[in-house]
């Protein structure tokens, strides 16, 4: 090769480089303009909607008289209370179970080391997002339409629902897995299927368990909401306690709830964080485990090893009964007990099943084709309603959990005075359902945005201040000795080097609360906070179904098209 012709080569080389940069730049400029009309649009819904301190000031009195009303709290009777957690406890366990196993050939389809095939991979990806994009509660009502008035509906409802989260979190674990036992398998001429089989499942483990975790407390709040429509448990008593004004009962039993959640929420952190860890490191000494939720998984002797005796018939390819074999058999033998303890707590029959699978048909003519049966501008009007509370929550939400999440972080903050108490105080608004807010709100401030906006923000705060946190924690720690070995101070290291390195992240999961804040706004709609979900129960009720279906759909392309400008800005902004 001439030099010319190195040089024409280096020199195209060079303006591509630069063509691609300068269309970068470009997208990046655009997505930033982006995320400042989405903030714009969130104040302007703050003062549309009328939050403002004269009106929070305004409902003070009626904050005052709601607490006069509320005590003393009246508990039910203590086998009625406990008959009512472990009920919701089924249910929920059930809904965890069934999205579990729907979402593991989904994950698989969807992965690109496991599935080859891009249909498979679009279509299982398709309906991941599709089951995200559905509400429960619409679910719910489709399937206690389906099955009546019980259980089942619910835990369908919530089952089908996190598919959509647990398969994409699965798939995502599953392209991260080292794909080197999967080769092993390939070259000595095992099959695909022998490839998953032997390869997946228990590298895989300790991300199925930690995800499935995660989803039974996700499941849990959720469970409260769909007691609006007839789900059994403590949200269904809740609803009928409230819908009789007793006050007394129902706020005794949402503080039922709130303490539930919040104890479920950390032994659920606790069994995820051991979970991992047991999954990361080995078990040495030096290397022993630090929380009480250890010792579920790890014997009680650590320096002991296991000795294993050697088969004495040598052809014999059964593996050794160890302390693992055995604690993974005793581990299935728990969950299979489990299972048959719930679905015999709720009172799922066979019969019931069969009743509810052969009038299906019947029952999905009565939904299609969609209609709007004339109220098409109300509809429409009420989801503007519905987007402006997701806005205006998330912009509000974002505002208080960003100090909060600050204060929170391990390196920003090394008091740990502090970081303990604004931990708990994370953990306790993240423990408290949204629906509890919103009726609380509603009662306060009376129906309408307000509420929803408020019960949404308060929510936000507990979820955003967590990730904001752990975001801060997760940056390089050696850039910000760098910077202040160089002679800044703890403020300019702060800002030109945490803050910078999280500010990406803090930009994907903002947005990805307002993702989550538009499907809960139109939930909360149900109990009289604003939105077009009020709107969706009335058609449930009088039967309206094929107005329920119209309303999904609009709900579905509000949720997707989110979803699609949410991953375009987060590429945009990396």
């Amino acid at each position: 090769m001439t030099v010319s012709s190195t040089y024409s080569v280096h020199s195209s080389s060079i303006l591509r480089y630069k063509s691609y940069k300068g269309y970068k730049n470009k997208h990046r400029i655009t997505a930033y303009l982006c995320l400042v009309a989405l903030a714009l649009a969130g104040c302007w819904s703050v003062i549309s909607i009328g939050i403002n301190i004269n009106s929070l000031v305004e409902s003070a009195s009626n904050a005052s008289a709601f607490l006069k009303r509320m005590f003393p709290l009246q508990f039910p009777e203590i086998t009625e209370l406990l008959s009512l957690i472990s009920e919701t406890l089924a249910i929920v366990f059930l809904a965890t179970l069934l999205s579990v196993v729907l979402s593991m050939p989904l994950a698989l389809g969807a992965a690109r080391k496991i599935s080859p095939n891009s249909s498979a991979r679009i279509a299982s990806r398709a309906l991941i997002v599709i089951a995200r994009a559905i509400p429960d509660l619409v679910l719910a009502i489709i399937f206690m339409r389906i099955f009546g008035l019980g259980s089942v509906g619910g835990i369908l409802a919530m089952g089908i629902h996190s598919v959509g989260m647990v398969a994409k979190l699965y798939a995502d674990a599953i392209e991260e897995l080292d794909d080197g036992p999967r080769e092993a398998i390939e070259s000595v001429g095992g099959t695909r299927r022998q490839q998953i089989i032997a390869a997946i499942p228990q590298a895989l483990a300790p991300q199925i368990i930690a995800t499935a975790l995660h989803r039974f407390d996700i499941n849990l709040r959720t469970s409260v909401l769909l007691g609006y429509v007839g789900v059994g448990g403590v949200g269904m008593a809740i609803a009928d306690s409230l819908r009789m004004m007793n006050y007394r009962r129902g706020m005794a039993l949402a503080l039922v709830v709130l303490v539930l959640c919040i104890g479920i929420e950390l032994l659920s952190a606790a069994l995820r964080a051991a979970i991992l860890r047991k999954a990361s490191t080995d078990f040495s000494p030096q290397k022993r485990a630090r929380t009480w939720a250890d010792t579920l998984f790890l014997p009680r002797n650590p320096e002991r090893k296991e000795q294993v005796e050697p088969a004495k018939n040598t052809s014999s390819v059964k593996p050794p009964w160890t302390f693992s074999r055995g604690q993974r058999v005793a581990s299935i033998a728990l969950l299979v007990f489990f299972t048959w303890a719930a679905a015999a707590k709720v009172g799922i029959t066979t019969h019931q099943i069969l009743d509810g699978v052969m009038n299906i048909p019947a029952t999905c003519a009565l939904f299609f084709p969609p209609s709007s049966e004339n109220m098409a501008p109300e509809l429409f009007a009420l989801l503007f309603d519905t987007i402006r509370i997701a806005l205006a929550a998330t912009f509000l939400g974002a505002i208080c959990a960003i100090p909060i999440g600050i204060l929170a972080a391990r390196n920003v903050i090394s008091h740990p005075a502090v970081h303990i108490f604004v931990r708990s105080f994370i953990v306790i608004i993240r423990g408290i359902p949204e629906l509890i807010l919103a009726i609380i709100f509603v009662v306060i401030s009376g129906l309408g945005a307000v509420a929803g906006t408020l019960a949404l923000a308060l929510g936000a705060v507990g979820l955003l201040s967590k990730l904001v946190a752990d975001s801060l924690e997760e940056t390089d720690i050696d850039v910000q000795r760098a910077i202040f070995t160089a002679g800044a101070t703890r403020a300019q290291v702060f800002f030109a080097a945490t803050l910078r390195q999280a500010a990406p992240a803090f930009i994907a999961h903002t947005l990805y609360l307002l993702d989550i804040n538009i499907r809960s706004a139109t939930l909360l709609g149900v109990v009289g906070a604003g939105g077009i979900g009020f709107q969706l129960l009335n058609a449930a009720r009088v039967n309206q179904f094929q107005v329920v279906t119209y309303i999904l759909l609009l709900i579905i392309g509000v949720v997707l098209c989110v979803e699609f400008l949410s991953m375009w800005l987060r590429k945009a902004v990396r």
